[in-house]
């Protein structure tokens, strides 16, 4: 079970590596939910990122009636 956990941890920390070398974590003033998705699933993504796998993640946000 710790062998588990700790290659989960590893696993993560090394998606957090792969997004921050992606420039994910610049402040750029406005977040947005796309940009979050982004961030989490590259996240999770992890080791694949080095691999070619690039996951983008799009939200249609409604427009506010007038």
């Amino acid at each position: 079970m710790r062998a588990g956990a700790v290659v989960i941890v590893i696993w993560l920390l090394l998606g957090l590596v792969a997004a921050y070398q992606r420039g994910y974590f610049k402040d750029t003033g406005d977040a947005s939910c796309a940009e979050a998705g982004t961030v989490i699933v590259t996240t999770i993504a992890g080791p694949l990122n080095w691999l070619g796998v690039n996951p983008k993640i799009t939200c249609k946000v409604p427009e506010p009636s007038k």
